[in-house]
């Protein structure tokens, strides 16, 4: 099981190097970023765009552009289906956004005709290595669904499961964060991890434990749990974090980056592929560990 994020590029790249679809890739940050997946041997790419550009950009950052295949668009949504159809016929492992609005691309994935659509909801899955915690965390959903319901929920989970599974965490703990540990008719997200709970045991929901409400001290640290009398066995075992919402999600993301120092990826997930959305705030390595993450997911 993957325990580091250096470990999980380790394992990437013992798998040989795959291929990445990016749309819209006359970008100087997004081409960094696939050319530092290409040096450590992580993964080539097909880049879709303005060829014009691309290579001005490349010439500008000293990207040797004879290590990638151009395929000239310049109309941006076209270009976003020229990405999702490359991996849809199997020329791809993985779609990654280049300067384009998410909107956009989305669009191109879930579309009937040349899409990847699989699961009923796509969701964002952040994998974080945190400093203190001896295993890596999944949180979800921090950038995509705003307000899910309980339906949502349930496909939110079995999204992060996938990725869980891809990482050779056989059976991950999913733990539904609240603001307390008891169900209270009041707070509609503690109704949901119960009932979240309950169709886990029921075998609706499979492949992982899932527990909750739990808040997010009991949720990852076994002392916490045992100093309020949390007698679930998989308090504070937590692998993957639920968040109730995106607003939670979104506060909760940024604080373990700009607050904890922590290291992060970021893929879309439910698709037949998975995508990569990397944002100009993004570091060089949160871009490359998202590639990674994807690419990992890909191969499983």
């Amino acid at each position: 099981m993957i325990h580091s994020l250096e470990s999980l590029r380790t394992a990437v790249k013992g798998q040989g190097p795959k291929k990445l679809a990016v749309a819209v890739a006359q970008d100087a940050e997004v081409l960094l970023a696939v050319d530092g997946a290409r040096k450590l041997g992580l993964a080539t790419a097909i880049l879709i765009g303005d060829e014009a550009l691309i290579r001005q950009i490349a010439q500008e950052h000293e990207i040797p552009m004879d290590c990638y295949e151009i395929i000239h668009e310049t109309d941006k949504v076209q270009a976003c289906r020229t990405a999702v159809k490359l991996v849809r016929d199997g020329r791809a492992d993985v779609v990654m956004k280049g300067i384009i609005d998410t909107s956009v691309i989305l669009k191109a994935v879930l579309d009937k005709e040349i899409g990847l659509r699989e699961s009923p909801v796509l969701s964002h899955v952040a994998l974080f290595e945190v400093p203190g915690f001896d295993r890596l965390f999944l949180i979800t959903d921090a950038a995509m669904n705003i307000a899910p319901d309980l339906e949502a929920k349930k496909h939110i989970i079995r999204n992060a499961v996938k990725v869980a599974h891809s990482m050779g965490n056989e059976t991950p703990v999913v733990t539904c964060l609240c603001a307390v540990e008891k169900v209270n008719p009041k707070m509609a997200a503690t109704l949901d991890a119960a009932a979240l709970a309950e169709a886990n045991r029921a075998g609706e929901i499979q492949g992982c434990i899932v527990n909750g409400p739990l808040a997010l001290d009991n949720a990852i640290s076994t002392e916490a749990a045992k100093h309020k009398g949390i007698t679930d066995p998989y308090a504070g075992h937590a692998d993957v974090l639920m968040v109730p919402n995106i607003e939670t999600g979104n506060v909760f993301y940024k604080s373990l980056v700009f607050m904890a120092g922590a290291k992060n990826a970021g893929v879309i997930v439910g698709a037949k592929a998975p995508v990569v959305l990397t944002s100009r705030a993004d570091s060089d390595e949160t871009k490359l560990n998202s590639i990674a993450l994807a690419l990992m997911i890909a191969s499983r």
